[in-house]
């Protein structure tokens, strides 16, 4: 059962209904922040912990939202953000491990069900800059609007335009490198 975002809203600014709203917004929003989540750090563990991290910090930021944002819009822009800092962490551990490419970790993990193209798709991702990475995700697999990842970006339409379509060409690139 869906419940229609304002009323989740008035819930959480209500003291005595603030976890109960809680609870609404976490049912209704795991699964879709979990798969924005997964497809930025690709292995399941880590987006369910980067989730986690995402509510909670939700919670304890309830307060600070005003309701300027969507309440799903204000979600996406945490589970971005906690998904390029799990990243920029990530990074010298990654750099360590050069010997096995990220499409061979993927095909490795038993919660990834794509077929080797994917995978390479998914190691060309990891090639990009967090920016250029974080719209080609959102536009790419989530099918959002320039205008919404505007909102959670705080950048300008042309901007992201500009930096999809570089992602797309380098992602291009790289895969036929990788052919």
């Amino acid at each position: 059962m869906t419940i229609d975002d304002k009323d989740i809203v008035k819930m959480l600014r209500a003291p005595e209904t603030r976890r109960q709203g809680f609870a609404c917004m976490v049912r209704q929003y795991s699964e879709l922040l979990y798969w924005k989540i997964r497809h930025f750090v690709l292995y399941h563990d880590d987006a369910d912990d980067i989730l986690q991290n995402v509510f909670l910090k939700a919670w304890t930021n309830l307060d600070g939202f005003k309701g300027d944002a969507k309440l799903s819009t204000w979600l996406y822009r945490i589970a971005v953000n906690e998904s390029l800092d799990f990243l920029r962490r990530q990074k010298t551990t990654l750099q360590a491990d050069q010997d096995v490419s990220v499409a061979q970790h993927l095909m490795a993990d038993d919660y990834f069900d794509g077929d080797a193209a994917e995978a390479l798709l998914q190691e060309a991702i990891a090639t990009l800059p967090e920016m250029q990475r974080a719209v080609f995700v959102l536009r790419y697999y989530d099918e959002m609007k320039y205008a919404d990842i505007s909102k959670i970006f705080d950048r300008t339409e042309g901007a992201l335009k500009a930096s999809y379509h570089i992602a797309m060409q380098k992602i291009s690139e790289y895969i036929k490198y990788r052919n």
